[in-house]
């Protein structure tokens, strides 16, 4: 085996209930979310409750998938399965960022639950959300964006799979553009029109909400969705530009195989970044750990390839 990679899951995935079964089952995730009750009343309940309405509001998505994501990757540390990098998928690259030592696990929950109030103002001043294009590549995207004034390609997640964002009249009309390009497109089910100008105000805030903390060059290597590289020193201009910045997944990913990286553990919520993975790379190993059934399988599997 050579190198093991966790990566946290972004938002989009989330569900009433995620997180519970590691929370009953692991004293470090129950730590995690207690923790968190503490600063931000009612998490809890809304992780493990919520209805899909309520957990689409970014306000309310974002810490909630934090600790979904980091509480993951601490119930696999926990059983002794570690990684050698780190990186996260739009808000997992918080979680990513905390796993890896940059703040602390609580400076992280503050952290996300500001972003996440920030993002959701954002996109309440213009009403925008996000589409997946699939069956085609990002140049055929960005040529179709370049035609309606308004959408804007933002997550770049694999050979075949590129988010666009923008308002919803000028989606509208960029799928009457892409009509003849044998692709298909899928609305997601998103509050707003996340890493493009829509988020400049979010972005800003961000900047002064970061000079409150105490960040620092990360531990761990994680892999920066702005760049698709490792973070260095400059953390929170990194952070504060992911905002606005296309999410570049697939650049990332090609890059961490580059630097041998074979095994790839997706903490958190579902399974979507599995399968971006495996488009990308298909022979690497990958898993998933959201619940207790996925932990004692990815367990057994990377100490049985180990």
């Amino acid at each position: 085996m050579g190198k093991i990679a966790f990566v946290f899951s972004g938002q989009g995935t989330q569900y009433g209930g995620m997180g519970k079964e590691l929370y009953e089952i692991s004293p470090v995730v129950k730590k995690l979310y207690d923790d968190a009750e503490e600063i931000r009343k009612g998490t809890i309940k809304q992780s493990f409750e919520g209805t899909a309405e309520e957990l689409k509001i970014t306000s309310n998505t974002q810490p909630c998938m934090y600790l979904a994501d980091l509480g993951a990757a601490l119930a696999l540390s926990e059983q002794g399965i570690n990684p050698d990098a780190v990186a996260g998928f739009s808000l997992g690259e918080i979680a990513a960022l905390a796993f890896a030592g940059a703040y602390t696990y609580e400076d992280g929950f503050k952290i996300v639950t500001e972003r996440g109030i920030l993002m959701q103002k954002s996109a309440e001043e213009k009403e925008s959300s996000m589409a997946a294009v699939l069956k085609v590549d990002s140049k055929t995207v960005e040529e179709g964006c370049a035609m309606v004034e308004g959408v804007y390609p933002v997550n770049y997640n694999s050979p075949i799979q590129t988010v666009v964002a923008g308002e919803k009249a000028a989606l509208e009309k960029f799928k009457e553009v892409m009509a003849d390009k044998k692709c298909r497109i899928m609305d997601l089910a998103v509050a707003g029109g996340f890493h493009s100008p829509f988020m400049n105000s979010a972005a800003e805030g961000m900047r002064e909400v970061l000079k409150g903390f105490d960040i620092k060059t990360p531990e761990m290597t994680v892999y920066a969705n702005k760049t698709a590289l490792p973070y260095e020193s400059e953390v929170r201009e990194t952070m504060a530009d992911q905002i606005i910045s296309p999410v570049k997944w697939q650049t990332t990913i090609e890059n961490m195989v580059q630097d041998g990286f074979d095994t790839f553990i997706e903490t958190g919520v579902g399974k979507v970044l599995s399968g971006l993975i495996k488009k990308i790379a298909p022979d690497v190993n990958v898993y998933n750990v959201e619940d207790a059934e996925s932990l004692k399988n990815t367990i057994e599997a990377v100490k049985n390839n180990g």
